[in-house]
């Protein structure tokens, strides 16, 4: 049973609940089809001639983006599980940090969103300065420290 600690109504569980449902399923069938979709070329690679190094490599490459896609789409569907899980404890829809409601048109466009559009805002400002700072260190250690 679901308990409403923000006061949700009906109608808006309802909606989020199908929107993220909606998206699961989609994705999830994706995933299966892609799955199913890597299988068969693989069968079909190994009852055909042997490859030569260059069409190898690409297969390779193609294989890599294939299954980098599919781990994409399942790290999103692990996202829409969590969101599920956080809308039937009542704490779905509500920003992480600021605990203002998260409006229902980024909802829409990203149903598991954690965080409002201005709170995002400013932790992806915070990870690129960390990025930033990041590659500065490593950049200053491979090259060593300017002597003074």
């Amino acid at each position: 049973m679901r308990t409403k600690t923000h006061g949700m109504n009906d109608d808006r569980y309802n909606e989020l609940r199908r929107i993220l449902e909606e998206r699961r399923d989609e994705i999830a069938g994706e995933v299966k089809d892609k799955i199913r979709h890597v299988r068969t070329e693989a069968t079909q690679a190994s009852t055909h001639r042997i490859a030569d190094a260059s069409e190898t490599s690409e297969s390779d490459i193609q294989d890599d983006m294939e299954f980098a896609l599919i781990q994409m789409k399942a790290e999103t569907l692990n996202k829409i599980g969590s969101a599920l899980a956080r809308l039937e404890e009542g704490t779905y829809g509500y920003c992480y940090e600021c605990g203002d409601e998260i409006a229902g048109q980024r909802l829409r466009a990203l149903p598991f969103a954690a965080r409002c559009k201005d709170c995002e805002e400013v932790r992806e400002t915070e990870l690129n300065r960390e990025r930033v700072l990041e590659s500065r260190s490593k950049a200053v250690s491979l090259f060593g420290a300017p002597s003074s």
